[in-house]
């Protein structure tokens, strides 16, 4: 009543807690190393949709939520230093609970300190930043945005106004299905359907795969509780363990079959 808060957190706690274990499913999904390859020839490759190639690449490689990502700023990016400073998010919510007409964006501060973070920037983080900024420049966009005092975003679309997820999303789906009518008409690997959480999640399988420390990889996603990185840790730690035995086996078997042959040549 006092328009502290934006919106009451318990309205469709019950509906929530119904979809819980089915959310739960959708949000653990990652590309795999191939569905990832695919996914990123086709931006790269396809003149239609190379305009999101900057934003969905910035999301694999730094793992940013979505509202981390679409509220960045220029001002957030050390070029010189690599660095990607975290210390806000864009939320869409309904602003006609605090007495206003339509919805609308709003900038929140993280809700916890691990939110706020330093994220090293990749040689192709940084490359994809020039690119937006290239784009922009030879489509005379501007930022016309003003949020709670923030302006100056990074990604914005054809008006000049901030992205949004569902729009995101949307652009995900084209991108899925075309690509797909492509990779069908060579008898190629075809991407499954996801959004753009997704994205954050395969950027941190990645990371689980390739061996980094545990506490980094909990830092650089901004996880409150390190049970939600273990959480993701221990499964796909799970899928390598069986896909090492896998090989341990067939190596065996190569093994075997090669004294074997030397058996009855000798």
């Amino acid at each position: 009543e006092d328009e502290y808060m934006r919106f009451n957190p318990s309205d469709g706690a019950l509906k929530e807690l119904k979809k819980a274990r089915e959310r739960d499913i959708m949000k653990r999904r990652a590309l795999t190393v191939k569905e990832q390859e695919v996914f990123e020839n086709y931006l790269a490759l396809t003149p239609e949709y190379q305009h999101w190639q900057p934003i969905f690449m910035v999301m694999l490689y730094t793992g940013m939520r979505v509202g981390e990502v679409t509220g960045l700023r220029w001002c957030d990016l050390d070029m010189e230093n690599e660095a990607i400073s975290v210390n806000h998010t864009l939320v869409y919510f309904d602003r006609r609970r605090a007495g206003e007409e339509t919805c609308g964006f709003a900038v929140n501060l993280p809700k916890t300190k691990a939110g706020e973070r330093t994220i090293p920037m990749l040689p192709i983080v940084k490359e994809m930043f020039r690119m937006e900024r290239q784009y922009q420049k030879e489509n005379n966009l501007v930022c016309k945005s003003k949020i709670d005092g923030y302006t100056d975003f990074i990604f914005i679309n054809r008006f000049g106004n901030v992205q949004h997820q569902g729009t995101l999303n949307k652009a995900l789906k084209r991108i899925i299905r075309d690509c797909n009518f492509k990779q069908l008409d060579k008898m190629g690997l075809t991407l499954p359907p996801f959004s753009c959480h997704y994205l954050r999640h395969t950027f941190t399988t990645r990371l689980v795969e390739a061996g980094v420390n545990i506490k980094v990889i909990q830092n650089l996603c901004g996880h409150s509780r390190s049970d939600v990185t273990l959480d993701i840790y221990t499964t796909v730690t799970k899928k390598l363990k069986q896909a090492e035995f896998d090989d341990f086996q067939k190596k065996l078997k190569e093994k075997k079959q090669e004294w074997k042959n030397r058996q009855e040549e000798g």
